[in-house]
């Protein structure tokens, strides 16, 4: 199985377009040792021909430039892309925005929960945009405790898991504290019987998502925040992490951290992805990423390749 990382930031990715905190504006003066960044998506892939797009950011367009593995086929023809599908994790602006910059291809084949088809053709009605250019063909993922039905798509396996998080500022749920507004997803390979979870949006680990993190050899899971109050403290805003439906790496009043999760997780490789431009790890030559060395966890890059 193939994984490509085609964006690795938070919202807004790195540097932030209007952002001038001490990463954003020492990695545009070098000052800073830090990569740029786009919004998170990932691609999967069994044979790496054929692959599955794992949310569409806002920045999609140049992923798939910058990627050659997702360029069109000559001996397709004219018009072509290997994206045979697209899951969604939620239905957030920067998971989904990317939905508009594929209407000039085949018709869509969109994964994603009733929830997250909801806010999509109503508080944020883009499928129904899309269905005025390219046609959208959608495959509910009904989300259920232990996780939902597989699905077989482009010669994988996947299954979506609830995850606590929270539902985008415009949905009509923001508030609320249902479960199936956040997926994390697992990838399985039936050829090698290998697992990877997507975890991007994550706001705890309990029973359930400790179950699925050891049922994989991989895990990319949320890299948000080192800690809870980071925006805060860099005067970037009023929320903390929670407030967001994310798990700083750091322990913080609500319990123990990512850190601590990922130190006990079973799998192989251990990623953070979805990274916040507050976030200090983002500095190649900080102390807060010498401890993620110094604990066997991987930090996802723009253009990274992983084979499971």
């Amino acid at each position: 199985m193939k994984i490509l990382v085609l964006g690795s930031g938070a919202g807004g990715g790195f540097p932030q377009w209007n952002c001038n905190c001490r990463l954003c504006a020492g990695q545009r003066t070098g000052e800073v040792r830090a990569s740029p960044r786009t919004q998170s998506s990932i691609a999967v892939s069994a044979n790496g021909d054929d692959w599955v797009l794992l949310n569409a950011s806002p920045d999609i367009g140049a992923q798939l430039r910058a990627s050659k593995a997702l360029h069109p086929r000559p001996r397709h023809g004219v018009r072509h892309s290997p994206i045979q599908a697209v899951v969604l994790m939620d239905s957030q602006i920067d998971h989904v925005a990317g939905l508009l910059s594929l209407r000039e291809g085949q018709r869509l084949q969109l994964y994603c929960t009733p929830e997250s088809y909801e806010d999509l053709t109503g508080s944020l009605p883009l499928l129904k945009a899309l269905d005025k250019y390219c046609g959208v063909t959608w495959h509910p993922m009904p989300l259920e405790p232990g996780g939902g039905a597989w699905h077989e798509i482009a010669g994988l396996r996947l299954q979506a898991v609830p995850v606590p998080g929270k539902a985008p500022p415009y949905s009509p749920r923001r508030q609320t504290e249902a479960r199936s507004d956040n997926a994390a997803v697992l990838i399985e390979d039936p050829a090698t019987g290998k697992r990877v979870l997507y975890a991007p949006g994550l706001a705890q680990v309990g029973d359930a998502e400790r179950k699925s993190l050891d049922a994989c050899d991989c895990v990319l899971v949320d890299g948000t925040f080192w800690t809870e109050d980071e925006m805060l403290t860099a005067g970037l805003g009023t929320k903390r992490a929670a407030d967001m439906g994310h798990l700083p790496q750091c322990d913080g009043p609500h319990g123990p951290g990512m850190l601590k999760a990922l130190d006990a997780c079973a799998a192989k490789r251990k990623v953070l992805i979805h990274i916040n431009n507050s976030n200090p790890i983002l500095d190649e030559d900080s102390a807060e990423r010498a401890e993620l060395t110094r604990r066997g966890i991987e930090v996802a890059f723009d253009g990274m390749e992983l084979e499971i």
